[in-house]
């Protein structure tokens, strides 16, 4: 399926691994220049290296602390590509635990990359993509957004008002020809899984604090996916390409499950 936006240009916020990389890839498959972003140099520049290996690749990458970041993310796209039609809004992490444990530092912590990075984005790239009368937005949300889990209450909440967002901004700026979505995503096997959802399965599943990542992902997923695994990274970026791409020109305000079925994934 041809997208319609080659020749675009895109920012992929948290995109040295795992669904950002994807999505990044995805993009660039389509013609689209691509500006990287994440916190990590050392993953960054080789998440770059790896895209430029694609033929016509256009990628630039910026080291940086994502609520603090949106004025140079978009300067970065305006003067390394020309103009900045797709936004995709990946940067976040899970964290586990309920309200009781968890502490004002983790409430700052999420909320700032989460939520303030992505509003913040949003509001720097939208007067661009208004004088073109063209853009895409896609924010990462969870399932969660919508089926609360109290495992995952700071997580959750956050997802629920990325959600929120999604729909007050789309209903501002369709007039503009521009369209905003989110994705609401299940148990996808990515370092973000492996890094902070993992431990805490482990920690209330004794069962399963012998096994290895792999297994234990595969046991969670059988157990409350009904398609019966985990999700790969590049079918989250196809549905965020889609989103973001010429061919999606009727679909706005919603978020869009991946989850394989399943309504919580710990």
């Amino acid at each position: 399926m041809d997208l319609g936006i080659n020749g675009k240009a895109a920012i992929v916020t948290g995109a040295s691994t795992g669904i950002g990389f994807a999505v990044a890839k995805e993009l660039i498959s389509n013609g689209v220049a691509v500006v990287i972003a994440a916190r990590d140099r050392t993953r960054l520049e080789q998440a770059k290296e790896t895209l430029l290996r694609a033929p016509g690749a256009k990628v630039a990458s910026v080291e940086v602390d994502a609520p603090d970041a949106a004025r140079t993310l978009v300067n970065k796209a305006l003067t390394t590509f020309g103009s900045i039609d797709i936004l995709i809004n990946n940067a976040g992490r899970a964290h586990a635990g309920g309200l009781m444990n968890s502490g004002e530092d983790d409430w700052t912590d999420m909320t700032a990359v989460k939520l303030t990075s992505m509003r913040r984005l949003c509001k720097e790239a939208i007067p661009h993509m208004q004088q073109k009368r063209w853009g895409r937005i896609v924010n990462m949300s969870s399932i969660g957004g919508t089926y609360p889990n109290p495992k995952l209450f700071v997580s959750h909440v956050l997802s629920a008002a990325i959600n929120n967002l999604t729909k007050s901004l789309a209903l501002e700026v369709a007039k503009d020809g521009i369209l905003v979505n989110a994705i609401g995503i299940g148990a996808v096997a990515t370092d973000n899984w492996a890094n902070n959802m993992l431990p805490a399965v482990r920690k209330n599943r004794l069962e399963m604090s012998s096994l290895s990542d792999d297994e234990v992902l595969a046991r969670i997923s059988a157990e409350l996916t009904p398609v019966g695994r985990a999700g790969e990274p590049e079918e989250i970026a196809a549905i965020a390409a889609f989103l973001g791409s010429a061919r999606n020109g009727f679909v706005t305000g919603d978020t869009i499950e991946a989850s394989g079925g399943a309504d919580r994934f710990m």
